[in-house]
């Protein structure tokens, strides 16, 4: 029964010990500090166009439950921006290239004295 009342008599002394260790009384004279969330610290650049090695060095920062949604989100919206203008970009050029490959070959040498008449 001694070593019973011995150890609620020690895990109240902990308990009270981290308590006033977290709410106060310990060192500072107050509470813990707020510690800032951890922000994405190197999004993608946006003044140039998304490179490969912008993607392979994008790291996201830890969160109580994974990664931060709205960091994730907000690379992921502007990889599809870049993607959706690459694409239509691409659309253009193969539907010029198509153009011109119906218009027939294009001569690209200079008029002789012959073809100048």
């Amino acid at each position: 029964m001694v070593m019973f009342l011995f150890l609620v008599l020690a895990l109240a002394i902990v308990v009270a010990a981290v308590t006033l260790a977290v709410v106060g009384g310990g060192e500072g004279s107050g509470p813990l500090p707020e510690a800032p969330p951890e922000r994405l610290r190197d999004p993608l650049p946006s003044d140039r166009p998304v490179r490969r090695a912008d993607v392979d060095a994008l790291r996201f920062p830890l969160a109580a439950r994974g990664y931060r949604m709205s960091d994730v989100d907000d690379a992921l919206n502007r990889l599809g921006v870049e993607l959706a203008e690459r694409d239509s970009r691409i659309a253009d050029l193969e539907s010029a290239l198509a153009g011109a490959r119906a218009a027939g070959p294009v001569r690209m040498d200079k008029p002789g004295p012959e073809d100048q008449r």
